[in-house]
């Protein structure tokens, strides 16, 4: 997943060392089932085979199919994982950024669309509409395997107090990090100044993503394009500096994070009104105060007027 995985655990809990190595092992397992960047992944073997014939697919993995729709419908298809055309024909796929022409970008834009992935349950099997059409879970494959391996843990038969870490852009807190402690203590940077901060969270028993375009982006013409695109548009989207979600799985931070920078503070608003205990921070452009959106009974959050 192009990251490093890491659990935290507090001095005094070395009885969780042998559970978070299981879990990272676990990781490991969904790296070569996931990725896209190897042939032998039962994703790369769907995006080969499914415009063809319906692919039956593991268990679990269908069932992550499932809430990427799911999580696709609840964004108005901000957040989706067909989008894969569209990230191959601006370069981003394999870090060679270039401006498509018109034409390279229309027929990209015509594979992509939850429309195009079709999941029959009965049968547990995907098929793509279109070929040409292809998935790619970058955008909530990290969330997805911190989820799994904090289960794992809960499941030990001990429930140990941990921060696990995917690239520092995901992160599951469980527990609060020690007795009597109010939760553990993050900060949010600010994007453009990395000596600065854009607010303080205490998370327990939460998750937090932050997506941002900083560290893929090319200029052309004097205008800056970053990784992330509006898959509705076919273009990268600019109207957001950085967006952190915090909600109960990382699996759904990666991808509201993602679905946030694309659509914006009117998409952040109306998706906390009707789904509690998820919070949004949001850095617009033009802007040096982040905005609050939502809130979660799982942090506490201290924003700061002035960054420091």
């Amino acid at each position: 997943m192009a990251c490093r995985f890491e659990v935290t655990l507090p001095l005094w809990n070395r009885a969780g060392i042998v559970v978070a190595r299981n879990a990272l092992d676990d990781v490991d397992k969904l790296e070569q089932q996931l990725s896209v960047f190897r042939e032998s992944s039962e994703v790369s073997y769907l995006n080969r085979r499914a415009a063809a014939e319906p692919v039956n697919v593991e268990s679990s993995l269908f069932e992550l199919l499932l809430l990427c729709q799911e999580l696709s419908h609840d964004t108005e298809g901000a957040f989706d994982i067909t989008s894969g055309p569209l990230t191959r024909c601006w370069g981003f796929l394999k870090r060679d950024s270039r401006l498509p022409s018109p034409d390279e970008l229309e027929r990209a834009r015509q594979l992509v669309g939850r429309d195009k992935l079709l999941l029959d349950a009965a049968s547990r099997t995907v098929r793509f509409r279109s070929a040409g059409t292809e998935i790619n879970l970058g955008s909530i494959g990290k969330g997805y395997a911190l989820d799994r391996a904090a289960a794992m843990m809960a499941q030990s038969g001990m429930r140990p107090t941990a921060l696990l870490n995917a690239g520092s852009s995901s992160i599951r807190a469980i527990g609060s990090g020690g007795a009597g402690s109010p939760g553990w203590l993050l900060g949010l940077g600010h994007p453009s100044n990395k000596t600065r901060r854009l607010a303080l969270l205490r998370m327990r028993d939460c998750a937090l993503s932050t997506s941002g375009s900083e560290e893929q982006s090319f200029v052309h013409d004097g205008r800056r394009y970053g990784h992330i695109i509006d898959p509705r548009s076919g273009v990268p989207a600019e109207d957001v500096i950085s967006v952190s979600v915090i909600a109960q799985s990382t699996a759904i931070t990666d991808a509201l994070a993602t679905a946030f920078y694309v659509g914006g503070r009117r998409l952040a608003e109306a998706y906390c009104a009707l789904h509690p205990d998820v919070l949004v921070i949001m850095l617009e452009c033009h802007s040096q105060t982040p905005v609050v959106i939502g809130s979660s009974r799982g942090c506490e959050v201290e924003v700061f007027r002035d960054p420091r």
